[in-house]
Parts: structure tokens; C-alpha cells; sequence
């Protein structure tokens, strides 16, 4: 079982063949019910950019790219979200710079009366945890620099999900200000 062996030998027995470390993941399509509340949302609460519209769709992005999201209505136009209990997607995970800009995507939240589902430190991040007007999950996070992971003994990712300081973080929104 892999269980049994230790974490290298996990990760080799998993993945023989890595992919090339250089992979991303450049953008994520999303199926909403109604695209111009969906674009309120991602570009009027969140801050992205339109970048283009085409019939039932619109492609937003952060600092000019072609797109980090794509919305679109082709399926879903007036539909409603899956039921718990189902699979599909868990969340999307949008990556800040710094903790200052995640500050301010919290003020920004907080400015638009949006809920919370959690925020959490993970050691090597800190994150928010949301729904978008479609009911899909959002995290809202940084990375802290890789040399203030959190390690084992042994030099193994010690990740930890931790109740996170939204004060202290909206504190890093103002030393920016």
C-alpha cells in the first residue's frame, strides 16, 4: 500500500514521470447563470478587468492578461447550481501577490456585504474562503515566501489549517494605504 512507504517513495511510486515543473494552470471557465451578475461580482467586488465579450461569454483578467476567467451562459444560462453531494468542482483558487493585496480583497468583500464561508492559515499561506454569485467555491489566498514553510524534521511539507487573524490581515491593507 502506499501508506506504507515513506513520502518520496509515495510521491515516486504516484508519479514516476513528473510533469515539467514549469506547468501552470493559466485559467479557469466557469458555466453562471447570469453573466452580467457574475461580472459585477468578479469585476465590480473582486477587481478583474474585462478583457473581451463575446455572445454569452466574457473573459476577465488581472494586470492585462487574456484571460485568467472565462464566464460563460452556453449551458447554464438561468440554471442553478449542483447539489451537495454531487462531484464537480470544489473551488477556484486565485492567487494574490502579497498579504496586502489579499487585505484588500477582504475590505473589498467586507465593503460589499459578501459572506465568508471561512478564513484560513495554512503555514504556507493564508486564505478566504467564499461562494460566487453562482454558488462556486472561491479561495482567495497568498503564499508566504517558500523559505517560511512550515517542515518536518525530515523536510516534508507540515501544512495546517488554522483560524486566520482577519484583523491582522486588514491591518496590512492599511500599512500599504
Amino acid at each position: 500500500m502506499l501508506t506504507d512507504l515513506k513520502t518520496e517513495d509515495r510521491r515516486t511510486a504516484l508519479t514516476p514521470h513528473p510533469i515539467d515543473p514549469g506547468t501552470r494552470i493559466g485559467h479557469v471557465h466557469l458555466k453562471v447563470a447570469d453573466l452580467e451578475r457574475a461580472l459585477r461580482f468578479y469585476c465590480g467586488v473582486l477587481g478583474f478587468e474585462l478583457t473581451q465579450r463575446r455572445p454569452g461569454a466574457a473573459f476577465i483578467s488581472a494586470g492585462g492578461y487574456h484571460h485568467h476567467i472565462g464566464l460563460n451562459t452556453w449551458e447554464s444560462q438561468g440554471g442553478s447550481p449542483p447539489p451537495p453531494g454531487t462531484t464537480g468542482l470544489y473551488h477556484v483558487a486565485i492567487l494574490y501577490p502579497t498579504r496586502a493585496a489579499l487585505a484588500d480583497a477582504l475590505r473589498r468583500l467586507m465593503e460589499a456585504n459578501i459572506p465568508l464561508e471561512g478564513a484560513s492559515d495554512h503555514g504556507v499561506s493564508e486564505a478566504l474562503y467564499l461562494r460566487d454569485p453562482d454558488d462556486n467555491g472561491l479561495e482567495l489566498y497568498w503564499d508566504r515566501p517558500k523559505e517560511q514553510w512550515p517542515r518536518t524534521p525530515n523536510g516534508d511539507l507540515a501544512m495546517v489549517t488554522q483560524r486566520l487573524d482577519l484583523r491582522d490581515l486588514l491591518r496590512a491593507a492599511d500599512a500599504k494605504a
